[in-house]
């Protein structure tokens, strides 16, 4: 725990006091999508510095919500992961990401577009409603970052990482994730006009953007 305490008997209070500082919950939210080496991390939050988000993964690591774990070979990489009390902290993440899209609006100029962000946000925009019956993998290549999102029996699963047997393999910039995610791009227009390559089926990649369009103000 952060050395400051509201040292109040809350409940509230005392989750504050694990995750009320600055960065910890967006530290929370890239692991969310899996195991990720300390520059991994670094890379995905631009603006913490080195040294305090070591400070923050100490706290985290003290307070049982992160550990440290070797993956296996041949990566054999040192990475954090969130443990089964980090886990848990996802439906607040979530949460968070549905209030704060009340007042996301336009892109500011100073505002950093992060592969990884969109991935978390779509687990709150699902619309099972729209994927009935629906159960396909799909693989989204964005910004030299590769991530799967499988649908299937209602529900929505995310991960940094290569999909398996995935409907649709799909590569654009992070620009044009948002565009489709967020401004209303149509699948078809961004393939026509060069700002998509795909693979797979053209139909897969309708559906998925019908199921996990964001509009902003709603969410």
């Amino acid at each position: 725990m952060a050395g400051r305490s509201y040292n109040q008997y809350c409940a509230v209070a005392r989750g504050l006091d694990l995750i009320g500082d600055p960065w910890t919950l967006l530290i929370v939210r890239d692991l969310l999508l899996g195991p990720k080496r300390y520059k991994d991390l670094l890379d995905g939050l631009p603006g913490i510095g080195t040294n305090l988000l070591a400070t923050r993964l100490h706290e985290l690591t003290g307070d049982g919500l992160i550990e440290r774990a070797l993956l296996p070979p041949p990566a054999g990489s040192a990475v954090y992961q969130l443990t089964e009390s980090g886990q848990a902290l996802e439906p607040v993440v979530i949460a968070i990401g549905r209030f704060g899209g009340r007042f996301l609006g336009l892109p500011l100029a100073a505002d950093v577009l992060l592969p990884g962000a969109y991935f978390v946000a779509i687990r709150a925009a699902f619309r099972p409603q729209l994927a009935q019956g629906v159960a396909e993998t799909y693989e989204f290549r964005v910004g030299g970052r590769v991530f799967e999102v499988r649908v299937g029996e209602g529900r929505c699963e995310t991960r940094e990482g290569g999909a398996v047997h995935p409907s649709v393999v799909a590569t654009m910039d992070v620009e044009t994730l948002n565009a489709l995610l967020l401004g209303g791009l149509p699948p078809a227009r961004g393939l026509a006009d060069g700002l998509i390559s795909m693979s797979g089926d053209p139909a897969a990649l309708d559906r998925f953007a019908l199921a996990f369009a964001i509009h902003p103000g709603t969410t």
